[in-house]
This record gives structure tokens, C-alpha cells and sequence, in this order.
């Protein structure tokens, strides 16, 4: 932990000064909603296609995938800073764009409440907005807080499949993911264990998985044709949440960002998972 934070420091200390009206490039909607959440939102002049909160942000030039990025396409806005979430990539585009004299800011990775809280921290250091992030960190923690304290009492923790793509066979989350993180904050289990990351998984592997129910974002719904379609997906039909139709949709960024609206996540879906419990809700909504 020691190395992390020594590692994240000597980056930050390598940054220039910001000039007095900085441009930059989110790439990642969680760095995208802390610039936001900051009040620096008026310094962005490109985002990439994660990001989809605010509103506001969707109406920024788009420098594509988060993951498949163009240092063309992001060279092009003259940045003075590229904010880069920790899928950012590849990493040879990134080092174009830092070859090219355009720092980047790499932002720790983590699902937890400390990589939150770190990342609004770096960002909050490197525009010159710790007053504004170190509110912004008190506000997550009393969130999640709250959130916690909400989830603490429930008993019955219900297995739950969460299926990042169903198009060419199914992908769902094992361990150390974000999904996997967020179940087990909103009171769940996941389903499947025994790996790492989304992999695919097997008719027979997702039948003996059992899972209660089965979370997906709206995108792959979208992508579907609509939740009835997840719901007879040859790879899932033979499960009890298909079975009984429990099949939770949420916008993935939400569910998934781990940035501002952490607390309020972790309860709204908390609140899908166990739906005959009355649960307090945040404002943070997305």
C-alpha cells in the first residue's frame, strides 16, 4: 500500500502547474463525473464514449472507446492534460501522447471505497481543487456510509449473476471486478467464483451456478432486443432467476463507475436485491 501511494504521489509531483484556463481530456466517465463533480467542467474540451454523466459531457467531442483510444483524435484538442481511468489504453497511444509533451494523469484502479476517495484526490490535486474534492470525499464517505449501515442488518444475501455481454455467448463477472464488489456492497453474492474478471461462461457453469438473480446493464439489454430475450438466452433459461423473471437492468455507469455516486449505487441496487425492505435513498441519482 505503502509503494501505491508513494507511486501515485511521485506522479502527481511530475505534473506541470496547470495553466490558468486548462484543457483537458477525460478519458473514463468516472474521471469525466469527478471533473464535474469538482466544478472544473469548464475546462473539458473532449470526453470518451463512457462518458454519459452528466448529461452535459455527451455533448463534448468524443475521443472514442476508453480502451481503443486515438492519440490522433486526442491530440487534435490540444490538451493540456489527459485524464486516463485505469482501462485507459492501449498503452502505446497513451505513450504517443505523452511523447508528444501532454501529460497524463493515470488514475488509481480499485473497486473499494479508498480508490474512490483517491481518485477525486488526484484529480482534485492536479486542477488545483483540493478544497472542492476534499468536500467531495466527505460527502462519498457519509454516503457510503449510510449506505453500509442500511445493508449491515440484511440476512438473506441473494446469489446474483451479473452478465456483461450475451450477444456471442455469455460473459459474466467473477472475482475482482466492479460487479462483484457492488453485489457484495449492496448485500448479494455472486454467483460464479473461482476466477477473475468477465470470462465466458457455460450453460452448464451458469445452471450450477443457480444464481436468484441475474444483473445486467441497460446497454446489453439495448443490445438484446429487450429483457425478454435475456430471459430465454439458451445459457440462462434453465436458471431460477430466469425462470421467475428476476432480472435487474441498470445503467452500467452508475452501477459500475465507483466515482461521486458510489453511496447512492450501492442503495439503489441494494434496494433491487432485496425489494421487500424499505431502504433509505440519496439524491445522487443518475
Amino acid at each position: 500500500m505503502r509503494r501505491v501511494l508513494f507511486s501515485l504521489l511521485a506522479a502527481l509531483l511530475a505534473l506541470p502547474v496547470q495553466a490558468a484556463d486548462p484543457r483537458l481530456v477525460a478519458a473514463g466517465g468516472t474521471a469525466t463525473e469527478i471533473v464535474y463533480a469538482l466544478g472544473a467542467e469548464k475546462g473539458l474540451v473532449g470526453v470518451d464514449t463512457t462518458s454519459l454523466y452528466p448529461r452535459e459531457a455527451m455533448k463534448l467531442p468524443n475521443i472514442g472507446y476508453v480502451r481503443a483510444l486515438s492519440a490522433e483524435g486526442i491530440l487534435a484538442l490540444t490538451p493540456t492534460l489527459v485524464i486516463a481511468a485505469a482501462e485507459a489504453g492501449p498503452p502505446p497511444i497513451l505513450g504517443q501522447i505523452t511523447a508528444a509533451g501532454v501529460p497524463i494523469l493515470p488514475l488509481a484502479d480499485g473497486f473499494s471505497e479508498a480508490a474512490v476517495l483517491t481518485r477525486i484526490g488526484q484529480i482534485g490535486a492536479a486542477l488545483g481543487k483540493m478544497t472542492e474534492a476534499t468536500k467531495l470525499q466527505e460527502s462519498v464517505r457519509r454516503d457510503l456510509a449510510t449506505a453500509r449501515a442500511a445493508v449491515a442488518p440484511l440476512e438473506d444475501k441473494p446469489k446474483v449473476l451479473f452478465v456483461l455481454s450475451a450477444q456471442r455467448g455469455l460473459v459474466a463477472a467473477g472475482d475482482d471486478t466492479a460487479a462483484a464488489a457492488m453485489i457484495d456492497l449492496a448485500g448479494g453474492r455472486n454467483a460464479v467464483s473461482g476466477y477473475t474478471g468477465y470470462k465466458p461462461v457455460t450453460p452448464e457453469a451458469a445452471f450450477a451456478a443457480a444464481p436468484d438473480i441475474i444483473l445486467t446493464g441497460s446497454h446489453v439489454i439495448d443490445a438484446l432486443g429487450g429483457v425478454d430475450v435475456l430471459r430465454n438466452h439458451p445459457d440462462l433459461i434453465g436458471t431460477p432467476a430466469a425462470r421467475e423473471g428476476r432480472i435487474i437492468v441498470r445503467d452500467a455507469m452508475f452501477m459500475l463507475g465507483f466515482g461521486p455516486r458510489l453511496g447512492a449505487a450501492v442503495l439503489d441496487l441494494a434496494q433491487a436485491l432485496h425489494p421487500g425492505v424499505t431502504l433509505p435513498t440519496l439524491a445522487a441519482k443518475p
